[in-house]
């Protein structure tokens, strides 16, 4: 897959490029690889310049907190950086949460295990969905986080798509 000018290997031989929860996901899926890139422009607007990546290549994995009745459920929702989650309507309707927010990043981060900057819906906690938009599910190769700051991933839509706890819906409103 060549997306950008990227120099892309199987992230299975590069585990090194990644967090740890991620490195262990990737090791039974097919079709992920792994760049190296300057951490100081793993911001989507920044990466896409340096890299030659089209933002309708590029995929953010934003994680939210549904509240109801006291409880706390946290989501990922990926999107493709051309378009924005209904995280008010669609997100919170679909979660059937009185009360949604974009999670404090200490909190993304420590029960990650991921970096900020570098949130992949690949290796996330067990019970978060990771609701997938219809758009990168369709999608024959999208770049997204690795876990960590100083690397990407590139996929076919479909493996999100396979993720064990996966809903592929219309997140833009």
């Amino acid at each position: 897959m060549a997306i950008g000018t990227l120099g892309w290997v199987r992230a299975t031989e590069r585990l090194d490029l990644l967090a740890e929860p991620v490195a262990r996901a990737v090791a039974g899926l097919d079709g992920v690889q792994a760049a190296e890139i300057d951490p100081g422009l793993s911001d989507t607007a920044a990466f896409c310049e340096r890299y030659g990546v089209a933002a309708d290549e590029a995929a953010n994995c934003v994680i939210v907190a549904a509240r109801r009745a006291g409880e706390i459920r946290y989501a990922a929702c990926v999107v493709l950086a051309t378009t924005r989650a209904d995280v008010n309507g669609v997100v919170r309707r679909h979660l059937d949460a009185r009360k949604i927010s974009f999670a404090p990043q200490e909190d993304v981060v420590e029960l990650t295990g991921m970096e900020y900057g570098g949130i992949t819906p690949l290796g996330l906690p067990g019970e978060w969905p990771v609701l997938v938009d219809e758009a990168v599910a369709v999608h024959p190769g999208v770049v997204v986080g690795s876990g960590v700051r100083r690397s990407k991933l590139a996929l076919p839509g479909a493996v999100l798509c396979g993720l064990k706890t996966a809903r592929v819906i219309r997140l833009a409103n």
